[in-house]
C-alpha cells in the first residue's frame, strides 16, 4: 500500500471504487469500498495524488482527504470519459480517472469552502424558487383568463388582475374561487421566500471582499457578484480572460477543418447560472445605463452593425474578462476614459 503514488476514486452513494497505481504506472490495488471504509483506507496510505470527479459531494470528500495530506485534483467529467476505454463500469471509471489525473494538461476544479458551497446552495435555492414562481403566476393568468380577467405582461399586470378578482369573485363560481385563491397564497408565499433568499445572498455579497470588487464592474450586481466570488475560488486556475469566458460558454465555438476557421454561435458550455446573468447585466446596461458608462459605449457602436441580442452576449463576453482581471490582480474596476 505504501508504493501506491496516485489513485482514481470514483465516488458513489454506497459502493465507491479505488484504481490505485506506483510511480511506473503498475497497478497495485484495485477494489470496491463501502461508505465507511472510504476515510479509513486512505488514512493507512501515504500522501499521494487522489483524482476524482467533480460532483456535487465531490469537494466536501476532497478537503477530508486533504486533512489526511493527500493531494486531491477535481476534474470535468467531460474531460474524464474520453480516457474510458470500453463500456461502463465503475472499475472503469476509477481507471479512467487514474488515468486521466495524471496528464500535465488536465484542467482541474478548484476545491470550495464550506461558506463557497453554502453561498452557491443559496443561489440554486434562489432559482428554483424563480422558477416556481414563474409556473405560479402563469397558472394564474391562465385560470383568471378563463373567466376574463386578462392580465397584461409584468407584475403589475399580475397585480391588477388579482386586484380584478377579489372585486369579481361573487360571480366565479365557488371550486373557481378556492383554486384562484390557493395559486395567489402560493405565489405570495414563493415571492416572500425569494425575497429572503436574496437579502440573505446581498449580505453575503457585502461581506465578501472578491464581491465587493466585482461589484465595480458595470453590469454586474449582488447576485451575479456572488455567484461568481463562490464558484470561481481561484481564478488562476484560468492562464487569461478568454479563458474564463470560454469556460462560462461565451465564446464562439469553432467548427474548423482543413485549415479553414469557421466560427459559430456561443459554446452555451460550462456555468449556466452565471453565464445567463451576465447576459441580463449586459442587457440592462445597453438598454437603461448613463449615456457615459465606456460598456454601453462600446455597446452602441457594435449595434451599428449587429442584433441587440448580439451585443448583449458579446458585451457578457467583455464583462466576464474584465470579471477575471478583478479577482486575479485584487483590484477594483476602473472605467477608461470615454
Amino acid at each position: 500500500m505504501a508504493q501506491v503514488s496516485t489513485i482514481g476514486l470514483d465516488l458513489a452513494k454506497t459502493v465507491f471504487q479505488v484504481h490505485g497505481i506506483d510511480a511506473q504506472g503498475e497497478v497495485i490495488v484495485r477494489r470496491p469500498l463501502r461508505r465507511a471504509e472510504v476515510l479509513p483506507f486512505f488514512a493507512k496510505l501515504s500522501p499521494g495524488l487522489v483524482g476524482m470527479e467533480a460532483c456535487g459531494p465531490a469537494h466536501d470528500w476532497a478537503r477530508q482527504l486533504i486533512k489526511l495530506g493527500h493531494i486531491v485534483r477535481l476534474m470535468p467529467p467531460a474531460s474524464v470519459k474520453p480516457y474510458v476505454k470500453r463500456g461502463k463500469s465503475d472499475a472503469a471509471d476509477a481507471e479512467a480517472i487514474a488515468e486521466a489525473v495524471r496528464r500535465p494538461t488536465m484542467r482541474c476544479v478548484a476545491v470550495k469552502t464550506v461558506d463557497q458551497q453554502a453561498v452557491l446552495m443559496l443561489h440554486k435555492g434562489r432559482d428554483l424558487l424563480v422558477r416556481q414562481r414563474t409556473l405560479l403566476i402563469n397558472a394564474l393568468r391562465g385560470h383568471l383568463a378563463e373567466f376574463g380577467i386578462v392580465a397584461a405582461q409584468g407584475p403589475a399586470g399580475v397585480k391588477s388582475a388579482i386586484a380584478q378578482f377579489r372585486t369579481d369573485q361573487a360571480s366565479l363560481p365557488e371550486l373557481a374561487r378556492s383554486a384562484i385563491r390557493r395559486l395567489i397564497g402560493q405565489s405570495e408565499e414563493v415571492a416572500e421566500q425569494l425575497r429572503s433568499a436574496e437579502t440573505e445572498i446581498v449580505a453575503w455579497c457585502r461581506s465578501d471582499a472578491a464581491s465587493r470588487r466585482l461589484l465595480t464592474i458595470p453590469g454586474i450586481g449582488p447576485i451575479t457578484a456572488s455567484a461568481i466570488a463562490a464558484a470561481v475560488p481561484d481564478p488562476t486556475l484560468f492562464r487569461s480572460g478568454r479563458q474564463f469566458a470560454a469556460w462560462l460558454g461565451l465564446t464562439p465555438r469553432p467548427q474548423s477543418s482543413g485549415g479553414k476557421d469557421r466560427l459559430g454561435g456561443i459554446s452555451k458550455q460550462g456555468d449556466g447560472t452565471i453565464r445567463r446573468l451576465l447576459v441580463g447585466g449586459a442587457t440592462a446596461v445597453i438598454r437603461v445605463a448613463r449615456q457615459d458608462n465606456p460598456g454601453r459605449a462600446w455597446a452602441k457602436r457594435l449595434l451599428e452593425r449587429k442584433p441587440a441580442r448580439v451585443v448583449s452576449v458579446a458585451l457578457a463576453n467583455k464583462t466576464a474578462r474584465i470579471a477575471w482581471a478583478v479577482m486575479t490582480r485584487g483590484d477594483v474596476y476602473r472605467a477608461p476614459a470615454v
